[in-house]
C-alpha cells in the first residue's frame, strides 16, 4: 500500500489524458483551457483524501507522475479557476470531479447541496470515485465476427432487464455482463438467428436529480457521466472490486464472439449526466465548461440545448472532439465491440446551428483508421430544429430508418393514407432515402419497435400510452403511437380481440424480417412481452422492463415465427439485398423484373394505383434468379424467387396470383393467419388462380416455374 501521505507529483507527461498506470505508478493528465490550478485528489481505503496539485501544464493539460500510486486507487479532481455563471465559468475546489477518461468508477451519484457549483460544500461524499484501472485480459483466440451488413439482424437488449428473470441463469449473475454471457442465453440469441446485440448504454451512468428526489432510478441508462468506464452497477461483482467490471465486460464480449454474434454499443455522446444550468457538478461543468458544452453565445450563462436533457455536448472544438474518438477506440481496441449506434446523432453532427454532413465529427470519424472500420449506426435526429435527418447521414453510416417504423406501423394499424408508395418504398430498402449518394439498402436499419415505444405485443393491445406508473401524470412519452388495439384497450381482451393481436403481431413480424434491408428486433418481442402500455419505461426496473421468460401460447407461437422468418432470410438473398432492386427485367427471365408490384387482380400497379388511399392489398415480387448481390468470393448469386402478397384491410379479398412469365405455381411458405405462421400443407397453387386473403394477413409464397407438381410435402 502507497503512503498517501507523503505524495508529491514529478512532472509526468500530458499525453495520454487520464490516470495511467506504467507498473511504478501513475500518470495523471487533465486538459482546461480555464483552470488556474489543478490537484488530483487520491482516496485511501477508509476514503480519507490526499490532495496533490499537480503542477506542470503543457498545452492546457495538467499533469503529474505519482510514483506508487497503483491499480485499485479511488481518485477524482479538484479544479480552482474563475467562478462566474454568468460567462459560462463553474470552477470551484469544493467540488470533487470524476476523470472523463476513467476506466472504472466506485460508488455513485448522490443528489446533495453540495454538489452544486454554487455552494461551498464539499461534495466528495456525493460524487462517484474515479478508480485507476490495469486490466491484463486473457483475450486468447478472440476474433471478430466481422458479419457482413446483409447478412446482420440486430436484437436490441438491456443488460439488466434482459437476463434478470431467466430461470437459467444463477441468481447471482442475472441482470449482469456474467449473465448476457451465459450459455442459456447465447443458445437463445444463436437458435433465434440474431448476428448482433446492440446493448442500451452501457457507459457508466447516474440518475438524474428530479428522479432521485421522488425516488426513482434512470434504468435506461441515457445519462452519461464517463464515457470510457462500463456501468459498475451491471458487474455481478457491484463495486466490491470496481476493475471487474472491465474484465467481466471483456469476458461477456469473448464468450458472444465465440457464438458469432456482434456486439455493439448504444452510445450517448450528445449530451452529459450533469444537465443543465440547474444541474450538478460532476466533471466537465467544473473543469472547462464552455469547451465541452455549447453554450448561447449571447447568453454563455445557457445551455444550447438539442438533446432534450438541458446540455449538448460540444464536439465542434479539438479536445471535446478527441475525448469521443478516444473513447470509440478504447471500446474498439481494448473491449473488443463491433459497433455503435449513436443516440441523437444529429446533435453531433452540427456545425453552428444546422445539421452538417462536412462537420469535423463526420470528417473526423470517417478518416479515423479504426474507428471507420466497424458498423456505425446513427440515430439521425435530436429535438432541435432541423434535427430529423432520416436519410441525409454520409456514406459509411447506417441509420435507424424512423421512416420505415412510421410506415409499416400506419399500414398495419390504420391503412396507407396516401397510398403504398411509401410502403412499397420501405420494404424494399428505401432507395428514396438511401440510393441517391452511393448507399445501399443495408443502410437502413429497419424496425418497427426500440426500447422507446411500444413494445410489439402492446402495440396491437393499446391506442394510447399508460405512463402513470413514472410519476409524471401520463405527461410523458410519446402520443404519436401509430397503434392499433384491435379493438379493446389493454388486457384482458375477448377471444376474437386476442387471436387478431397475435395475428397482427405475426404481421409486423413478418413485414420487418421480409423487407430488404437490416433488420433490428428488440429483446422479448419474440416472446410476446408487455409493458402492459408503458411506453416510456425508462424509470421501470422492475418486471415492466424486464423480459418474461416463462412462455405460453401466444410466446411460444411467437417465436416459433420469429425463428422461421430468420431461417428464410438467411437461406435466401434475395430476401436481404445488397443492392437495390432496379424494376428492370432480369437476364433469361421472359421479360420478368427483379421487382414487380402487383394488385389484387394480378396486374402490375399502374401510376394511379401507387396513389390509391384505399389500397390495403398488394403484392411484391421478388426474383431471385440473377441477383446483383454477389458472393463473398464474388459468383453470381442465384436464388428462388418469391411474392409476398400483404392484406392490411378488415374484409377478406381474393388475390389473383400471377400467370407465366412470372410463375407456373406458387407454394406457401409463410400464412399469417396460421398459428406460427405455418401453412395448412397442401397443393401448389397455380399461377392465375385466386389465393384467398383473409383480412388483416401476410402470405409469402415460393415461386415455381413448370408443371404443378401435385401435393406438396
Amino acid at each position: 500500500m502507497e503512503d498517501l501521505h507523503a505524495v508529491e507529483a514529478w512532472p509526468g507527461s500530458p499525453f495520454p489524458l487520464g490516470a495511467r498506470w506504467d507498473g511504478e505508478g501513475t500518470n495523471f493528465a487533465l486538459w482546461s483551457t480555464t483552470a488556474t490550478a489543478v490537484s488530483v485528489c487520491l482516496f485511501d481505503a477508509a476514503g480519507v483524501e490526499t490532495v496533490v496539485p499537480l503542477t506542470d501544464t503543457t498545452y492546457h493539460v495538467w499533469h503529474g507522475y505519482l510514483p506508487g500510486v497503483a491499480p485499485g486507487r479511488r481518485y477524482g479532481f479538484r479544479v480552482d479557476g474563475p467562478f462566474d455563471p454568468a460567462r459560462g465559468l463553474f470552477h470551484n475546489p469544493a467540488k470533487l470531479l470524476v476523470d472523463p477518461y476513467a476506466r472504472a468508477f466506485d460508488g455513485d451519484f448522490v443528489d446533495d447541496p453540495s454538489v452544486y457549483p454554487g455552494t461551498k460544500a464539499d461534495s466528495a461524499a456525493c460524487v462517484p470515485r474515479s478508480v485507476i484501472v490495469h486490466d491484463t485480459f486473457p483475450w486468447g483466440d478472440d476474433v471478430r465476427p466481422n458479419v457482413p451488413w446483409d447478412d446482420t439482424v440486430i436484437y436490441e437488449l438491456h443488460v439488466r432487464g434482459f437476463t434478470r428473470l431467466h430461470p437459467g441463469i444463477p441468481d447471482e449473475l442475472r441482470g449482469t455482463y456474467a449473465g448476457l454471457a451465459h450459455p442459456a442465453v447465447i443458445e437463445h440469441l444463436t437458435s433465434l438467428g440474431v448476428t448482433a446485440v446492440e446493448l442500451m448504454p452501457v457507459h457508466q451512468f447516474v440518475s438524474e436529480p428530479h428522479l432521485q428526489r421522488r425516488g426513482a432510478r434512470n434504468y435506461w441508462g441515457y445519462n452519461s457521466l464517463g464515457f470510457f468506464a462500463p456501468h459498475a452497477g451491471y458487474a455481478a461483482t457491484g463495486t466490491a472490486d470496481a476493475q471487474n467490471a472491465v474484465g467481466e465486460f471483456k469476458a461477456m464480449v469473448r464468450a458472444l464472439h465465440r457464438a458469432g454474434i456482434e456486439v455493439i454499443l448504444d452510445v450517448v455522446y450528445n449530451h452529459t449526466a450533469e444537465g443543465g444550468t440547474d444541474g450538478p457538478s460532476l466533471s466537465f461543468r467544473g473543469i472547462d465548461n464552455g469547451s465541452y458544452y455549447r453554450l448561447d453565445e449571447a447568453d454563455p450563462s445557457r445551455y444550447v440545448d438539442y438533446t432534450g436533457c438541458g446540455n449538448t455536448f460540444d464536439p465542434r472544438r479539438p479536445f471535446p472532439l478527441q475525448l469521443i474518438t478516444d473513447s470509440l477506440r478504447y471500446w474498439i481496441t481494448e473491449m473488443h465491440v463491433d459497433g455503435f449506434r449513436f443516440d441523437l446523432a444529429s446533435a453531433l453532427a452540427r456545425s453552428l446551428h444546422d445539421v452538417d454532413k462536412l462537420s469535423s465529427f463526420f470528417d473526423t470519424i470517417h478518416q479515423d483508421p479504426v474507428i471507420s472500420q466497424v458498423k456505425l449506426i446513427a440515430e439521425p435526429w435530436d429535438v432541435g430544429a432541423g434535427g430529423y435527418q432520416v436519410g441525409e447521414f454520409p456514406p459509411l453510416w447506417t441509420e435507424w430508418n424512423g421512416r420505415y417504423r412510421d410506415t409499416i406501423r400506419s399500414f398495419w394499424a390504420d391503412g396507407a393514407s396516401d397510398g403504398v408508395r411509401d410502403l412499397a418504398y420501405r420494404l424494399s430498402g428505401s432507395s428514396d432515402l438511401y440510393g441517391d449518394d452511393g448507399r445501399l439498402p443495408i443502410a437502413s436499419i429497419n424496425f418497427v419497435t426500440a426500447h422507446d415505444g411500444f413494445t410489439m405485443r402492446d402495440l396491437v393491445s393499446y391506442e394510447r400510452k399508460h405512463n402513470k406508473a413514472n410519476g409524471e401524470a401520463n405527461r410523458d412519452g410519446t402520443d404519436d403511437n401509430r397503434s392499433y388495439n384491435c379493438g379493446a384497450e389493454g388486457d384482458p381482451a375477448p377471444p376474437g380481440v386476442a387471436a387478431l393481436r397475435l395475428r397482427q403481431v405475426r404481421n409486423l413480424l413478418s413485414t420487418l424480417l421480409l423487407s430488404t434491408g437490416a433488420p433490428m428486433l428488440v429483446a422479448g418481442d419474440e416472446m410476446w412481452r408487455t409493458q402492459h402500455g408503458n411506453n416510456n419505461a425508462y424509470v421501470q426496473d422492475n418486471e415492466t422492463s424486464w423480459v418474461d421468460w416463462t412462455g405460453g401460447p401466444e410466446a411460444d407461437d411467437v417465436l416459433a415465427l420469429t425463428r422461421r422468418l430468420l431461417e428464410l432470410r438467411r437461406n435466401h438473398p434475395v430476401l436481404r439485398q445488397s443492392a437495390f432492386f432496379e424494376g428492370r427485367a432480369v437476364p433469361d427471365g421472359d421479360g420478368c423484373k427483379d421487382l414487380a408490384w402487383f394488385t389484387a387482380r394480378g396486374t402490375e400497379l399502374t401510376d394511379a394505383d401507387w396513389f390509391d388511399s384505399g389500397r390495403r392489398l398488394i403484392g411484391m415480387y421478388l426474383d431471385g434468379r440473377r441477383l446483383r448481390h454477389r458472393s463473398r468470393r464474388g459468383e453470381p448469386v442465384i436464388d428462388e424467387s418469391f411474392l409476398l402478397v400483404l392484406n392490411s384491410g378488415d374484409d377478406d379479398r381474393l388475390f389473383v396470383l400471377p400467370g407465366p412469365p412470372w410463375a407456373d405455381a406458387y407454394l406457401p411458405v409463410v400464412d399469417t393467419t396460421a398459428a406460427a405462421g405455418v401453412p395448412v400443407p397442401g397443393a401448389e397453387q397455380a399461377a392465375g388462380s385466386p389465393l384467398p386473403v383473409p383480412g388483416r394477413s401476410v402470405h409469402l409464397l415460393r415461386v415455381r416455374r413448370g408443371e404443378p407438381r401435385g401435393p406438396a410435402h
